[in-house]
């Protein structure tokens, strides 16, 4: 069995200074198949420290030479695709044939790097020069259910703003964390620009959040653990950037195509193992409209075919870990108890699998908003169809929520749909299935966070604002001045 035994500070592999090991289990074997090294608030200390010194250099850095960096980040990170395939697949059951979990991240390295190119770091209001400069150093807490890509879109707007970092990702997700490092380390990034950590939230991610030489603290998680991140933040007043739960709706207008937003909500909804807080986990139908959908909710749910994330054939692996397996046995239960309609799938494991955390995809229908399934994130492959019977009302069910953070509209009429739009309370709304892209910015309303991520926006979130007052345009030409 092999040990990750190693942390990577200020451009070295350095042996974890405890014997403390952690287990990490395959989830579609249940079987434990490596160990990795758990760091301590004093390893947090020394990687806090050796970012702190990399800052001076670096922020001096210019945009040519991040530009370049990212380049050969980009190319590194290539020539280990495949290796990134493999691990994510064992870790956190991520199917091979979910090539966006790997190669998504390379989009978002491009548009950070072309960025350096068009962004103005510098303005003039009157005789004042407005600066964007980088923030500090920056501690970036990242999730094992997109493990490579939310990484990435933190790391490289932090290195392209001109910060340092030191990042910790889920414990759940170590060995891509691992990879990610050996490609940042063999592209030639400045010796403590970037610090990797593995261990326990509630130890080093407590530890980060409350450092008191660590400028920005970005992490993506559940609301429970940003609200914690938060509370620890604000007593050093450093800044935050928080992604955290979803339980997004789509609402399903009267003209729209109801075969199509079935289908589309199923595949969107169920991608990933439904591991993703953007998933559409709820679907408000008009009420004369239900029983007609139906069958092609069922239909989409029946296609995935579960299995070894490993084989290329499987389109759905399992949960990544029992204590998360159980928790959605525990929601469909609760669905069946309060009184939804179960339409496919249900409790326990899909008939023919004796191990591993797979669970059934489900879907319950006459599901009202105030039942638990609609108003928890499960984080599976469960979705829930409330009926509604006015536009109006459909509106309210779908902002009657804590979270927003995505948002998705079906419809027939394009003015009227964005009309509906508009009044959704979420950062990202999608219109017919509409596919995102990563020069735009994503984020939450409500307790679905703070701050935003990708594109323009993203790389700001990395930059401090300086007004510099009375100078004229000839000084301003001066070095010392420019970004």
């Amino acid at each position: 069995m092999h040990d990750y035994a190693k942390f990577y500070i200020y451009g070295e592999w350095v042996e974890a200074a405890t014997s403390q090991r952690q287990e990490l289990i395959d989830p579609t074997t249940e079987e434990a198949f490596a160990t990795v090294a758990m760091a301590t608030v004093e390893e947090v200390d020394t990687a806090v420290a050796a970012a702190r010194r990399a800052f001076k250099s670096y922020s001096q850095s210019s945009l040519d030479e991040r530009y370049d960096l990212i380049n050969r980040i980009i190319e590194a990170y290539e020539l280990r695709a495949d290796d990134f395939v493999q691990a994510i697949a064992q870790e956190v059951g991520i199917p091979c044939s979910a090539r966006a979990q790997v190669m998504g991240p390379i989009e978002h390295m491009k548009v950070a790097r072309d960025l350096l190119k068009t962004y103005e770091f510098e303005a003039r209001i009157g005789n004042t020069i407005v600066r964007r400069e980088p923030l500090g150093v920056c501690a970036l807490i990242s999730p094992w259910n997109w493990p490579i890509q939310t990484t990435v879109i933190k790391l490289i707007y932090a290195l392209a703003a001109g910060c340092t970092v030191v990042s910790k990702s889920s414990i759940n997700s170590p060995v891509s964390a691992i990879l990610l490092t050996e490609v940042l380390d063999a592209a030639g990034v400045p010796k403590g620009v970037f610090n990797m950590l593995n261990g326990s939230g509630r130890v080093i991610g407590e530890a980060m959040s409350r450092h008191p030489d660590v400028d920005m603290v970005s992490f993506t998680g559940s609301t429970g653990a940003g609200a914690q991140v938060g509370e620890t933040a604000a007593r050093t007043i450093k800044r935050v950037c928080l992604e955290l739960g979803g339980k997004s709706a789509n609402i399903v207008l009267r003209d729209a195509d109801l075969e199509k937003a079935a289908r589309w909500n199923i595949q969107r909804g169920f991608f990933n193992t439904g591991q993703s807080c953007h998933a559409p986990s709820r679907m408000l139908v008009h009420e004369s409209q239900v029983e007609q959908i139906i069958p092609f909710l069922v239909d989409e749910a029946n296609r995935f075919r579960l299995g070894d994330p490993r084989d290329p054939a499987t389109t759905m692996g399992p949960i990544v870990s029992r204590a998360q397996f159980n928790s959605i046995q525990r929601h469909i239960q609760s669905g069946i108890d309060e009184g939804a309609r179960l339409i496919v799938g249900g409790l326990g494991r899909p008939e023919g699998f004796e191990r591993g955390f797979f669970t059934r995809p489900t879907v319950f229908v006459d599901v009202t908003p105030e039942m638990t399934i609609c108003r928890e994130e499960i984080f599976g492959p469960v979705l829930v169809v409330v009926p509604y019977s006015t536009e109006a009302q459909a509106l309210e069910i779908a902002n009657d929520s804590p979270y927003g953070l995505g948002g998705y509209v079906f419809g027939g009429d394009r003015r009227k749909a964005y009309e509906f739009a508009s009044g959704l309370r979420a950062g990202r709304v999608c219109f017919n299935g509409a596919p995102t892209n990563s020069l735009t910015p994503m984020g939450g309303y409500k307790e679905s966070g703070i701050g935003r991520s990708m594109g323009v926006f993203g790389l700001q979130e990395y930059l401090e604002i300086k007004s510099v007052y009375g100078f004229d345009e000839e000084a301003a030409a001066l070095p010392s001045l420019k970004a």
